[in-house]
Parts: C-alpha cells; structure tokens; sequence
C-alpha cells in the first residue's frame, strides 16, 4: 500500500515499509518520537550518499561488514579512551 502525498506541484509515492515508519513515529510521544528523527538523522549522515535498501535480512556480507565497522569503531574508541 502506498501513500501519495502532495505539496504543490509534486508528490511523493511512500513505500509500504516508508509508511509504516511514519506511522510508528506517529504513535510515539513528541519527545520520543524527536529523538528517533534525530537518531535517523546520524544514520543518513553516516551513510553518506549511499542508497537505503529496505530489507528484514542480512545477508552474510552485511553481517560481516557490520562487524568489522563495529570492531573497528571499538578498537578506535579505546585508542583514544572513550
């Protein structure tokens, strides 16, 4: 199911997944719901220009890349002793 969603001239087709995040935001408290868009914000930035795919799996490349990043952020972390 998607949601057109209209600003003028344009629009903007939300996937299924697109607008079942929204409506989740919805359902939380302000405060709460500021700190996920925050959050959201950090992982964009960290992305950089790369494309969000939208998937409920991890394939075994995935799961090896996010613990090298991970290992590697560790290891940074007590270099410099956070």
């Amino acid at each position: 199911m998607a949601l057109n969603w209209e600003r003028g001239m344009e629009a903007m087709v939300l996937s299924a997944n697109e607008e079942s995040l929204i409506k989740v935001l919805r359902m939380l408290p302000p405060d709460e719901a500021r700190k996920v868009l925050a959050w959201a914000q950090q992982l964009a930035e960290l992305g950089g220009e790369r494309q969000v795919e939208w998937s409920d799996s991890w394939s075994d490349e995935d799961l090896r890349e996010a613990t090298l990043a991970s290992l590697e952020r560790f290891e940074k972390q007590e270099r410099e002793g956070h």
